[in-house]
């Protein structure tokens, strides 16, 4: 089995529509369902996007917006093939190029993305809970990569989102 991270190309874009689809269902993820998906997965801001591959076929995505993580998602069928953890790698690389240190935040009812988080070094700086539209709260923890971490700390990584 052949998996690779790549940078996302536009042709990439229904591909990873499809596989933001089955992570909905299948996690929840993203919390609503966005209106124009593609664009959702563009949004402004957007320095950089990575897509993972699993035999040609796309299995997850991560995207860089400034300082902060956004769009990491893996495929259910390919979660604890170390996917998550080598997109999260990506983009820490690229912010790391740029001179930031990245943050993301997560929902506190996501444990495996949190145990991936985790797992690799990054470190909790804080909770609140947010409004997330029509009145709806949702607490969220805020992350921030941990500092020198060793380039290969994840290429052999077993888990993964």
């Amino acid at each position: 089995m052949t998996r690779m991270i790549r940078r996302r190309h536009n042709g990439d874009l229904d591909a990873c529509v499809a596989v933001l689809a089955e992570v909905h269902t299948h996690s929840g993820y993203p919390h609503h369902w966005p209106d124009d998906p593609a664009r959702w997965l563009t949004p402004d801001g957007l320095t950089a996007a990575w897509v993972a591959e699993t035999d040609g076929r796309i299995a997850g995505h991560a995207a860089l917006c400034g300082p902060e993580v956004s769009r990491l998602y893996v495929a259910p069928a390919a979660r604890g093939a170390g996917l998550g953890g080598r997109l999260l790698r990506a983009v820490e690389t690229e912010a790391a190029a740029r001179g930031l240190r990245p943050v993301l935040e997560v929902k506190t009812t996501d444990a495996s993305a949190i145990a991936l988080y985790e797992r690799l070094g990054w470190r909790r700086r804080g909770t609140e809970r947010q409004e997330w539209g029509s009145g709806e709260w949702v607490t969220v923890h805020r992350y921030e990569a941990g500092a020198g971490r060793p380039a290969d700390a994840v290429a052999g990584e077993p888990g993964g989102a």
